[in-house]
């Protein structure tokens, strides 16, 4: 008799039921492996599954992380290149793609990352046909209009992890201006995330204080505080980071974090993610950008209707006309 069958008794009939809260990263890149230890480190999943195409790197990552076991509260972690380790996966983060460059808008590695696409949507969704996939790689708001396309599923269950980021640096930066915690400091950036993207001057805020009625020149070029130059910080960090450490990974990876516990705990709170934004602002095209969304069980349930001013509605429907432009030309 072997040891384990001396030291446990089996109870109940048939094999206990397996994971209920499953995630899945398809990317063991630098922004896939902070999203994964970020999700882990939260407590998000009693299931994780890795997949990448490279096997030994693949295997490398996903035994670190069993040997982490300890410490962490997820009881299960599984890695292969097949995709049905990914079965019955709720929240599928997509994280695979060809880098972004040094000095390389995201626009450019589109059909690269497409033609990645057209292999990983349709085996996620032939193993977790129930799942919400949430697409982070670039360019994350043609790249989630490719997934959604791809997968046949209903625009609620296809997101793109969009400006929630692009919302963190601004927060960010606002607080270190104001000399506050930027969870005290609240902006919206909408649209494009990328190079494109709308900083919502109307709605800054502290302590529902308007910062624009303190100082109505806010965001414009007579502003004699420059907070212009808080979104254009914004819009350069990913370039900045890149081009002093090769990569973007800790803070993208916790902003996935961020959106997992949202869904997978049935928050209901708001983030500018990347939706179908066609019919909305002015927007005539079948594009996706970010605008305040209520995330849930069921993924994306709601849209906030923003206030915005003229000229933010016009910088978005210029953005859609751009990525509708591109999203012409692309073989899917």
């Amino acid at each position: 008799m072997a040891t384990k069958d001396k030291l446990i008794s089996h109870v109940m009939d048939g094999e206990p039921v397996g994971s209920r809260n499953k995630v899945t990263v398809v990317g063991v890149g630098m922004v896939g492996m902070a999203s994964a230890i970020s999700i882990l480190l939260k407590d998000l999943c009693d299931e994780l599954a890795l997949v990448d195409v490279m096997e030994d790197k693949l295997k490398g990552e996903a035994m670190d992380l069993q040997h982490g076991s300890l410490f962490l509260k997820t009881h299960k972690i599984v890695a292969d290149k097949d995709y049905s380790v990914t079965a019955g996966s709720r929240v599928v983060v997509v994280t695979a793609g060809a880098r972004q460059q040094e000095g390389e808008s995201r626009l450019n590695l589109v059909q690269r990352n497409v033609n990645i696409f057209k292999f990983i949507i349709p085996n996620i969704v032939k193993y977790s046909p129930d799942c919400i996939i949430m697409v982070v790689s670039n360019p994350v708001d043609i790249l989630t209009y490719v997934a959604w396309k791809l997968s046949g599923l209903p625009r609620h269950r296809v997101i793109g992890s969009g400006t929630n980021l692009d919302s963190a640096r601004f927060r960010h930066l606002m607080g270190e201006k104001l000399k506050l915690h930027p969870d005290s400091c609240h902006g919206w950036i909408i649209g494009e995330h990328g190079d494109s993207s709308v900083a919502v001057w109307s709605g800054v805020n502290v302590a529902g204080v308007s910062l624009q009625k303190l100082n109505p020149e806010m965001g414009t070029d007579k502003d004699k505080d420059d907070w212009k130059s808080v979104h254009k910080m914004v819009v350069d960090s990913a370039y900045e980071v890149i081009k002093l450490k090769g990569y973007t990974s800790w803070a993208i990876g916790m902003s996935v974090a961020d959106l997992v516990e949202t869904i997978t705990k049935n928050l209901h709170r708001v983030h500018p993610v990347s939706t179908l934004v066609k019919g909305m602002h002015g927007v005539k095209e079948d594009v996706f950008l970010s605008v305040p969304c209520v995330l849930g069980n069921s993924g994306l349930t709601d849209v906030i209707n923003m206030t915005l001013k003229s000229d933010e509605e016009a910088q978005l429907v210029k953005s859609a006309e751009t990525l509708w432009g591109v999203q012409k030309e692309l073989t899917l």
